[in-house]
């Protein structure tokens, strides 16, 4: 899994923020997240070898998880890191976003219909953002569209905008303090994923979790985990 973080910080934007996992680990670490900053990695996808081959090999690459990449701080870099994008087309590059109602301001000119080696996941956890982002996301010209449901905040009803959607990702909050997640929730956007036909994955549990009526306390290790066995991805 190749990693490519060109800036780095962030600032809370909506109800997921609130734990978020940034914000936490720069806390331990004495970094002020609001101060978002190039990092030493901003060209890292066209660095090369010796030998004049690219360090990155075709594959996946996960976009600025340390930040979001339309964030309004990195407007002034952001055209820079769409030529690398363009450069290299072997690798896809996959972003998370809050902020999916400022694509228009932040898609390079020569976007059209979207570029092949991008997914776009847009990110929500409560029916107001559902309701709100994903009537936007619907309507974008963007060639690999995914939602992610994470943390998951109360029951949602997405299947009206799962036309084109890839994958819809579920997963609650890691946080001793954090909100509940019910996995009857969770089982609602599988079965609509499934009427759908799009896949589905349960990437983690909640600190906080409730099954079956029964409120359990899990470690933040495990929280993948329990997910995994739980067994309940879904593939069209």
């Amino acid at each position: 899994m190749a990693m490519w973080n060109p800036w780095r910080g962030c600032k809370r934007c909506s109800e997921g923020c609130k734990y978020c996992y940034i914000h936490k680990g720069d806390y331990k670490r004495h970094i002020d997240t609001s101060k978002i900053v190039k990092t030493k990695d901003f060209y890292k996808p066209i660095e090369k070898l010796k030998d004049g081959t690219y360090k990155i090999k075709s594959g996946v690459v996960y976009l600025c998880f340390s930040s979001d990449f339309f964030i309004e701080e990195a407007d002034h870099w952001r055209d820079e890191c769409w030529k690398m994008i363009k450069e290299r087309s072997d690798l896809d590059f996959l972003f998370l976003t809050k902020r999916i109602d400022r694509f228009n301001k932040c898609i390079p000119k020569d976007w059209n219909d979207g570029y092949e080696n991008v997914i776009i996941c847009c990110t929500v956890e409560n029916q107001k953002n559902v309701d709100y982002k994903l009537s936007i996301f619907k309507d974008l010209p963007i060639k690999h569209k995914c939602i992610t449901a994470q943390p998951l905040l109360e029951q949602i009803n997405i299947e009206k905008y799962l036309d084109d959607i890839e994958l819809v990702v579920v997963g609650g909050e890691s946080d001793k303090n954090g909100r509940v997640l019910n996995y009857n929730w969770v089982l609602d956007i599988r079965n609509q994923c499934i009427n759908a036909k799009v896949n589905f994955e349960f990437r983690q549990c909640a600190t906080n979790f409730i099954k079956d009526n029964k409120l359990y306390k899990l470690q933040t290790k495990d929280l993948c985990k329990q997910a995994k066995l739980a067994n309940i991805n879904y593939k069209s």
